[in-house]
């Protein structure tokens, strides 16, 4: 079973309607792999096209969204990794912000740097990154 179909599995019910059959694509692997897959996924949900839902409506997308976020920090806060989700946190702000100011191509080393330094590849983790590109 994929990452992404074990995030699906951990939802609450209601939303698991919504999701497609067998969902793949994963984009993460190692130890924080289900946290990075159910953050990403709650990202795509909110502002791009989600890899394991459809036929969701707008509202329906931002609370599904909101719950997967929620999945991937209660994962982190319950092992008491308490940095790593301070850089969650950031990383989903920040993406927030990338958006609201209309550029979205930061999006992606965001990602990128916050991955690096949760996989353990070191690294200054989102807000370096962005404050580097402003």
């Amino acid at each position: 079973m994929s990452t992404l179909a074990q995030v699906v599995a951990a939802l609450d019910p209601a939303l698991r309607k919504y999701a497609v059959d067998s969902p793949n694509g994963d984009r993460f692997d190692g130890e924080r792999a289900f946290v990075l897959e159910a953050v990403y996924e709650g990202y795509l949900l909110h502002y791009e096209k989600p890899r394991a839902f459809e036929g969701m409506d707008e509202d329906t997308r931002l609370l599904a969204g909101d719950s997967l976020y929620a999945l991937g920090l209660e994962q982190l806060a319950a092992a008491g990794d308490l940095e790593a989700v301070a850089e969650l946190a950031d990383l989903i702000s920040l993406c927030a912000f990338a958006h609201a100011e209309g550029r979205p191509e930061l999006v992606e080393e965001l990602w990128a740097a916050s991955s690096k330094k949760l996989s353990g590849g070191g690294g200054d983790g989102a807000r370096k990154a962005l404050d580097g590109a402003l």
